[in-house]
């Protein structure tokens, strides 16, 4: 229980726990921030490890001298977020049906307003879904249920995770300069989380709002 209450506290607390990270196992983080990022792009039932925060937080520490440097975060980010959907997707190809059937271990409401995104977007899903937290673990999944040809998932998985890993990083090295980022990374942390939920609440806000119009109008 201990170590799971210390987990918790380490990720409610990243903003200060990450860079006392770092002064404790140096460049040991490269290593940790990999196997983070790996784990929440590649497996399913592991969606709510930090995942854009991660990246905004070390763009920042490597602009601070933290033993990081932005390059080496920014690869380890790209190999791991590309890395981690090619064995999601493979899991779905193979053993997503069976995971299905034990639909414990899978939120039906996350794989559903994925399939939305898919509809919607088509193969770009994999690319935009890099952006939207929860959403991102499930569609590699859902791809490989979907036998999404494994040519253009490995296309669209490089340019999403690319993307993905430069955008963020990059943005925590380059805006660390600034004195408000600083002082208030704990709020922008926050920021992230809502602004890449963003999406969903608005799809899930309009949903709502057509089953209440088509609820109405069945009764009227």
């Amino acid at each position: 229980m201990d170590f799971i209450s210390q987990l918790v506290d380490f990720f409610v607390h990243f903003d200060t726990a990450f860079p006392a990270l770092i002064d404790a196992v140096g460049p040991l983080t490269y290593l940790i921030i990999f196997l983070i990022i790996f784990c929440e792009t590649g497996l399913v039932v592991l969606p709510f490890l930090p995942g854009d925060s991660l990246l905004f937080v070390a763009g920042i520490a490597a602009a601070q001298g933290n033993a990081l440097n932005v390059i080496l975060v920014f690869l380890t980010v790209f190999l791991a977020a590309v890395l981690g959907n090619t064995v999601n997707y493979l899991i779905g190809l193979f053993f997503g049906e069976r995971i299905l059937a034990n639909s414990k271990w899978v939120n039906q409401k996350h794989l559903d307003k994925t399939h939305k995104l898919f509809e919607k977007y088509g193969p770009q899903a994999i690319i935009l879904s890099r952006f939207v937290p929860i959403i991102r673990t499930i569609a590699p999944f859902v791809a490989g249920i979907g036998k999404m040809s494994k040519t253009r998932y490995t296309i669209y998985n490089l340019i999403g995770g690319f993307l993905w890993s430069f955008v963020l990083v990059f943005a925590g090295y380059f805006l660390s300069g600034f004195q408000y980022v600083q002082d208030n990374q704990h709020l922008i942390i926050v920021m992230i989380l809502v602004v890449s939920l963003l999406p969903v609440g608005i799809e899930v806000f309009r949903q709502m709002i057509w089953n209440r119009y088509k609820k109405v109008k069945t009764n009227s």
